[in-house]
């Protein structure tokens, strides 16, 4: 688990560095973006285990990075999260062009989180060994 980096992104700068604090808190390794772009250019830095990012964020949406980041680095694992109706939508579109991302709902539980994240590491770490 300590070897693990966790890269969070959320256009409101609270809940990311909320959510990258409870992460850091139990044992990741946790890096912050604010949007898509930036999010893209901390993934040639610190390649991440996990993308936790948000969905609806202005310029790169959520599921956008999700695709642009499954393509270029495609050991990171995508773990979605929204607090918005229209996610759905955005998410059918994904799943159409063969993208099939998991997805939390906000407001996020601590311990829900922790819970997906440990089994999105998990289940990526034992698909890498088989």
């Amino acid at each position: 688990m300590g070897n693990k980096i966790i890269l969070v992104v959320d256009d409101e700068q609270r809940i990311a560095d909320t959510l990258a604090l409870i992460l850091q808190n139990n044992g990741y390794k946790t890096a912050v973006a604010y949007e898509g772009n930036s999010a893209l250019a901390q993934c040639s830095r610190v390649r991440p285990d996990l993308l936790l990012t948000d969905v609806m964020m202005p310029g790169m949406n959520g599921i956008e990075l999700a695709q642009a980041v499954s393509d270029r680095f495609p050991e990171c694992t995508v773990l979605l999260f929204s607090g918005q109706a229209a996610t759905t939508a955005l998410l059918d579109h994904a799943q159409k062009q063969g993208c099939d991302f998991p997805l939390l709902s906000k407001p996020i539980h601590p311990e829900d989180l922790l819970k997906k994240v440990a089994e999105i590491l998990n289940s990526s770490e034992m698909q890498q060994i088989a």
